[in-house]
């Protein structure tokens, strides 16, 4: 039997899944109840609650959503139990024809021969579903219904356009409360809207998913390189640059066709097929292929700033969070099999130490080999028990996902931590044996034979795009003073002490500080209330105080008024905060 046989358990992943897909049979159960004629195709558990995909004439509207949920609520009242039927592929059949559910029918007969079928009961309500569930209704005790959007059948634009609900459910109310006023949290701090306020990127209508970056919003992203590139060169990695645009037999020789096709760009140079790379790692491999390095050399560490893109379906597009052009701060470290670990370990403290100046906590997953992956099960054993040492013998803790791994090797997965509560996969150390054996790499060991080395991925930031779109969210706008595009605005009165200003501004941008001058015929209130808006770090506005003395009324876009500074102090205390990266 796959019912859970427990109190709701709601603290893992799997756990989740089970309650979230409970919530979608009561749902649905619900809607049938409010609309006979309803068809349905799927219902899963997703990372954040569950959705149902219906078949219905009738147009879901806000009102419809709370009418179901008052359903909901009394088939959770009812506390009906939830039982597992096995059934043969016949009964299967012909209870879905009985009920007149044709895309259940579609989905048994496109399901294989051997496969054991299921019905899942609760009061009169059946569904063709694989489980497991919980006991019963009542174990699911708060929920909300989130939103009706179109989905296409099976995700293809040739099958009809279905309505999918989305909802949410907890075993507590008080949990439910909780998500409902951190998603109210979320979208005050929505990385897209305070992109605009503050003037950083927009995503124009010609480029759907290609973020154009404007000056401030380079400012950030130069200040995270140039600090990603000072690391780096502390740590001796040696910086590349490889082609967007490479053969289409490369991307036969590393995999990426048979396994990762679909998210690719494609095009045509002198008759031959070339891709545009989704990845780094092919142009890597070729730069360490150019020459033959001895056991002496090891490791070789190649970094790489890389412009890739990826084909995101236009329904997944989310700002600079997922989008179909980006820039990985990736690095592949070819090794000695007994350099491995070490290795991994300098990796992890690297990926430790860049989070921590942005005060993130993390979370690690090792994510192990996939169905669809190539290479011998001993070679996949080996790699995942090297990733496990590594971070064992560092003392961090870490979750399995199983499965999870890309399809050339088993990796770690940093998931970090916001002010709000979510975690976002960024950072990742992939191990692979793989590529270097299908580019024929080698390495001149000690005994003068040929041996093949052994290929880290890796990315810190995971994605520039992404990494600037979770501080934006984390620091609400308000970036630490050494990312903040506007360090010091000043804002003159009026036209008289215009001159003041600027003569200011250029002493600050010679102290090395980023300075903005408003000197517009504008109200001052006005003006300060667009540099509020704009998360310029500290406020400065310039009247005759300012013009006469040394001493400078500071506003800051974190703390509010802060009162009165000499000037030589003010500047003192920025550079500060600037150099030690201050939070």
């Amino acid at each position: 039997m796959s019912i859970v046989r427990q109190k709701t358990a709601f603290e893992t992943p799997e756990e989740k899944k089970i309650f979230w897909h409970t919530s979608a049979h009561i749902m649905a159960q619900a809607v049938l109840r409010l609309f006979p004629e309803a068809k349905f195709a799927i219902g899963p558990a997703i990372d954040s609650g569950f959705y149902y995909d219906i078949d219905l004439d009738h147009r879901f509207t806000e009102s419809d959503l709370r009418s179901i949920e008052e359903e909901m609520r009394r088939i959770v009242r009812e506390d009906l139990p939830i039982t597992r039927r096995e059934v043969t592929r016949m009964e299967a059949l012909g209870e879905a024809v009985a009920k007149n559910q044709p895309y259940k029918i579609e989905i048994i007969n496109s399901l294989p021969q051997e496969k054991q079928l299921s019905w899942y009961d609760q009061g009169e309500f059946s569904d063709l579903c694989e489980g497991p569930h919980l006991e019963r209704t009542s174990q699911v005790r708060a929920f909300r219904l989130m939103s009706v959007a179109g989905a296409y059948w099976r995700g293809s634009e040739k099958n009809k356009m279905l309505q999918r609900i989305y909802g949410i459910s907890f075993p507590k109310p008080s949990m439910l409360d909780e998500y409902l006023q951190n998603l109210v949290e979320a979208r005050r701090r929505d990385h897209r809207k305070i992109g605009k306020e503050m003037d950083l990127f927009m995503f124009p209508a010609e480029g759907p998913g290609f973020p154009l970056y404007l000056p401030k919003g380079m400012t950030v992203r130069n200040e995270l390189m140039s600090y990603w590139k000072e690391l780096h060169a502390e740590r001796h990695y040696n910086e590349i640059r490889t082609p967007i645009i490479l053969s289409e037999e490369l991307w036969h020789t590393s995999g990426h066709w048979d396994h990762y096709q679909e998210h690719m760009y494609f095009t045509e140079i002198d008759g031959a097929g070339y891709a545009i790379k989704p990845m780094n790692c092919p142009g890597a491999l070729l730069a360490y292929k150019r020459r033959l390095y001895s056991y002496r050399d090891m490791p070789v560490r190649l970094s790489e700033l890389g412009h890739v893109h990826g084909h995101e379906p236009s329904g997944t597009l989310h700002g600079l969070m997922r989008v179909r052009e980006f820039t990985q701060d990736d690095a592949h470290i070819f090794t000695l099999p007994s350099q491995v670990k070490d290795e991994l370990k300098d990796i992890i403290r690297l990926i430790d130490e860049i989070y921590a100046v942005f005060g993130f906590e993390y979370k690690v997953e090792l994510a192990t080999q996939p169905q669809n992956s190539i290479g011998s099960r001993e070679e996949w054993q080996m790699a995942e028990k090297a990733l496990k040492e590594a971070v064992e013998e560092l003392g961090i803790d870490y979750e399995i996902s199983p499965a999870g791994g890309a399809f050339y090797g088993p990796k770690l997965d940093f998931h970090l931590k916001d002010c709000i509560g979510r975690t976002w996969q960024c950072g990742t150390v992939q191990l692979d044996f793989q590529l270097p054996q299908r580019f024929d790499l080698s390495y001149t060991g000690s005994d003068g034979e040929k041996h093949r080395p052994v290929m880290i991925h890796r990315t810190v930031f995971g994605s520039i795009e992404r990494f600037m779109g979770v501080l934006i969210e984390h620091f609400e706008g308000k970036l630490p003073l050494w990312l903040a595009p506007v360090q010091v605005k000043l804002i003159s009165v009026s036209e008289k002490y215009n001159d003041a200003a600027w003569k200011l501004a250029d002493e600050m941008a010679a102290a090395g500080l980023r300075t903005e001058v408003d000197a517009r015929n504008e109200k001052t209130g006005y003006k300060v209330r667009e540099a509020v808006l704009a998360r310029d770090a500290y406020i400065i506005v310039v009247g005759e105080k300012e013009a006469t003395t040394d001493v400078l009324s500071v506003r800051s876009s974190k703390a509010g008024d802060m009162g009165e500074f000499p000037k030589a102090e003010f500047i003192e205390m920025l550079r500060k905060e600037i150099d030690t990266k201050a939070l």
